[in-house]
């Protein structure tokens, strides 16, 4: 685990391996070594810990959050799973989990296990506090689910669950393995914690655009939070970031296949007249968020004189020009070849600035009222009371190149389909 945030010196974690990125992307994936902060010993077979605990069920065919037949009339389908379950993998006699390969039965559910667990760690570290689950009311620990008809992941009312899809050449390809996947729905939960579930149907659509541009950054903040994502991510790019770079996919399956772009030029005023998807309406503020990732990396590049001014200076210039490419680049692989270390230390220190101001401004929110204006307008309360305000500018900039402030999303065109999270088992409550 690549960090700069304090939590390398706490006690020793227990010991997992991960795919930092898909392991379909390539044919000889890598894995890599994370620690959770769950201390050795206190991770049980499943492997289950004190926040979530992972299963493998046999025979079930039924989604958790489905609307099954009850006795008191229909009802939602909650955990726990009480039938028969694939026998779990058990720690070493470390207390570890390292030993448990990809070869192996049970690596699908110790992958998910701590996929979702690094990623909640990583958060409640920007956080500062414990996160509570949005659930607590009627579960003390997250349900972690395997269910491979599911072609699907989706969080839920105590639940986690994965499938897979086989739209790739008939090939399997488990939701489980893919870490942006699982913290994205780890974002999910986090922002029903802090900010609130809507509680009408009136909350403002923007909402929904939103949830998903956070629960893409929860992920994306937690993907630099490994070390060969960043050595990767920088070896490709040479701190380049707005080339095409592995930072900005999400959920990505295949080498050339990718779900949603964090580098993209969408603008609210595309959305003025209303909307469909809130993935597509998500667009302008995850946008924003990245340009503001980058924009701090510069500025941290600068305050290292790993830049010059005028790079920077020319760097904004050319951002929207077809001339960007080529003349930047270069000039980053100059830069990059002088100090590649302190290219990484400004990024984790981007990384890091961005993530402590994202969880401070979500804590803000409140679910009823939020639209991306409030928002913008957290984040520069957080700005002016972290630092006196040293990066107003690159949001409130980065927020106008959107639109956000001076438009607002209009309407949804069309009623939520099986794709949308508005109305989904995300959303869904017992008794609601």
């Amino acid at each position: 685990m690549d960090d700069t945030f304090g939590m390398a010196e706490e006690a020793p974690g227990t010991r997992f391996l991960l795919f930092p990125q898909s392991p379909f992307r390539t044919a000889d994936p890598e894995l890599e070594l994370i620690e959770i902060s769950a201390p050795p010993g206190s991770i049980g077979p499943g492997p289950s810990g004190p926040r979530m605990y992972a299963v493998n069920p046999l025979g079930k065919t039924i989604p958790f959050g489905a609307i099954v037949p009850g006795p008191s009339g229909p009802g939602m389908y909650l955990p726990p799973w009480l039938g028969e379950i694939q026998e779990p993998p058990a720690p070493d006699e470390d207390g570890h989990f390292v030993h448990v390969q990809p070869s192996d039965p049970g690596f699908e559910a110790v992958h998910l296990f701590a996929a979702a667990h690094f990623t909640l760690d990583v958060w409640e570290a920007y956080f500062g506090h414990p996160i509570p689950w949005h659930f607590e009311r009627d579960y003390d620990r997250l349900e972690l689910s395997l269910l491979p008809s599911l072609d699907n992941a989706h969080i839920g009312w105590g639940f986690l669950e994965t499938g897979g899809t086989s739209e790739h050449g008939g090939e399997y390809r488990a939701y489980s393995l893919n870490f942006d996947v699982v913290a994205h729905e780890i974002g999910h939960a986090i922002i029903y914690s802090v900010a609130g579930m809507p509680v009408s149907d009136d909350v403002p659509g923007e909402y929904f655009g939103f949830h998903e541009s956070a629960a893409d950054l929860v992920a994306l903040i937690a993907s630099l939070h490994f070390g060969s994502v960043v050595e990767e991510l920088l070896e490709n790019t040479k701190g380049n970031l707005y080339t095409l770079n592995q930072l900005n996919r999400f959920a990505e399956l295949a080498g050339n296949a990718q779900i949603r772009m964090a580098a993209n030029t969408r603008t609210l005023q595309e959305f003025v007249s209303g909307w469909s998807s809130e993935h597509a309406l998500s667009e302008p503020l995850t946008g924003a968020m990245f340009d503001i990732l980058v924009d701090i990396f510069h500025e941290r590049l600068l305050v290292h004189d790993l830049i010059t001014p005028e790079m920077e200076d020319l760097s904004d210039q050319l951002e929207e020009t077809p001339y960007y490419s080529d003349v930047m680049q270069a000039l980053f692989d100059a830069r990059y070849a002088l100090d590649p270390e302190g290219f990484r230390i400004s990024l984790l220190e981007a990384r890091d600035f961005l993530g402590a101001y994202l969880a401070a401004a979500w804590s803000m929110l409140d679910a009823e009222n939020l639209t991306y204006a409030a928002v913008e307008k957290a984040l520069l309360i957080v700005d002016q009371e972290t630092t006196g305000g040293a990066f107003r500018t690159i949001i409130e900039g980065n927020f106008r190149m959107r639109g956000i402030g001076f438009a607002q999303a209009g309407p949804r065109l069309a009623e939520a389909d099986e794709g949308s999270h508005a109305h989904s088992v995300r959303t869904r409550m017992p008794g609601g």
